[in-house]
């Protein structure tokens, strides 16, 4: 049986390791990014192991929510959605009362609005128990000062998922944190600083593979503690 998954934010990052892992074991993909270049060579990368879907565009405009889906349709119901597109927000990020308001508009429609609709866009292209993952932080649990923006639109998609778990008890929701990471985001989230210390995605994705293809309930997980 083929096992299909669409992942947003899969051009680099915990999104791309994420893709390389599942691409492994054959599972078809769609994916997307807004940097085009960077997903075509993603894209031709993948497809030397499975087949693979690539859109380039913006989570936050609903004529490319609708290409996704279209996609998805294209390819069978789906086993599993990774809301995985984020946005940041300014570097460094400022202090809350310091904070662009129309920037935090964005961060907001980027990293809750955006995972919503798609949910909604998708809600009759999943399979039974099928899996919705939201990648979240540990910032949108723990008060660290600079983060108001990103950490406060993280904690609105953690709630987000957790009621759409209650509504929906048919589907696997899970809202996870991967922890810090090597990425490009988090070195943006520290400018000049070296954060070489911290653990490449790679090392989360084991525990995103466990709730995807596993049978976990609905919830929040570290996923590196699943691993």
């Amino acid at each position: 049986m083929t096992h299909s998954a669409l992942i947003t934010g899969a051009s680099r990052g915990l999104g791309l390791a994420l893709a390389r892992q599942l691409a492994q074991q054959g599972w078809t993909l769609i994916i997307d990014a807004r940097g085009a270049e960077a997903l075509e060579a993603v894209r031709a990368e993948l497809s030397q192991h499975t087949a693979v879907i690539a859109i380039p565009g913006d989570v936050t405009d609903e004529q490319h929510r609708r290409v996704l889906t279209d996609a998805v349709c294209s390819v069978g119901p789906l086993d599993a959605l990774v809301n995985n597109a984020s946005l940041l927000g300014p570097s460094p990020q400022p202090s809350l009362l310091a904070y662009p308001l129309d920037v935090l508009e964005q961060v907001y429609r980027t990293n809750v609005i955006a995972p919503l609709a798609l949910v909604q866009e998708l809600q009759h292209q999943f399979k039974p128990a099928a899996c919705i993952i939201n990648i979240t932080s540990d910032a949108a649990v723990e008060a660290y000062a600079g983060w108001g923006g990103y950490g406060s639109s993280k904690a609105a998609l953690e709630q987000l998922s957790h009621i759409l778990a209650a509504e929906n008890p048919s589907l696997r929701i899970y809202w996870v944190d991967p922890g810090d990471m090597r990425t490009q985001m988090h070195q943006e989230a520290f400018p000049g600083e070296d954060i070489s210390d911290r653990p490449l995605p790679e090392v989360s994705v084991p525990g995103l593979v466990q709730l995807i293809t596993g049978t976990l309930p609905s919830g929040r997980y570290a996923a590196r503690t699943l691993a």
